[in-house]
């Protein structure tokens, strides 16, 4: 198995259903891929010759903690200027993403309700990061 410099890790508050848990995730991760160009591979092909997108180039590993843990994991990355993606609860009340960012920009990074972030960047400091949060099971 290749090992990585980098790191991609999605931390999940602890208290989100599953279906929360899934889009959360995905949401999260659309935004490294959209930006961070270095983490996307190559286009796929199966056999049979028919396209495939790329994908990213690493694991995406999943953790989880308490909102406490994500509030100091979201000071760190912010303060280490990561690449990073954020989704709070007031985004599970909106149905698009005028209304997302709006819900997002309309409080101050101190007073998110983070349930979620992305972040990308040298798998040490990524670590260092996410301290204090366990894989998802």
């Amino acid at each position: 198995m290749e090992r990585f410099d980098t790191k991609i890790a999605v931390l999940l508050r602890d208290d989100l259903l599953t279906w929360q848990r899934l889009n959360v995730t995905a949401f999260l991760v659309s935004g490294l891929g959209t930006t961070v160009g270095e983490v996307i591979g190559a286009p796929y092909r199966d056999a049979d010759d028919v396209p495939y997108l790329p994908m990213f180039r690493q694991p995406v590993l999943v953790f989880e903690a308490g909102k406490e843990v994500l509030r100091a994991a979201h000071e760190r990355a912010v303060g280490r200027a990561l690449p990073t993606a954020v989704f709070t609860s007031d985004l599970f009340a909106t149905g698009n993403d005028r209304d997302n960012r709006a819900a997002v920009r309309a409080v101050g990074a101190a007073g998110l309700d983070l349930v979620g972030l992305a972040v990308y960047g040298p798998r040490n400091v990524v670590d260092k990061v996410v301290k204090g949060a366990v894989m998802h099971p």
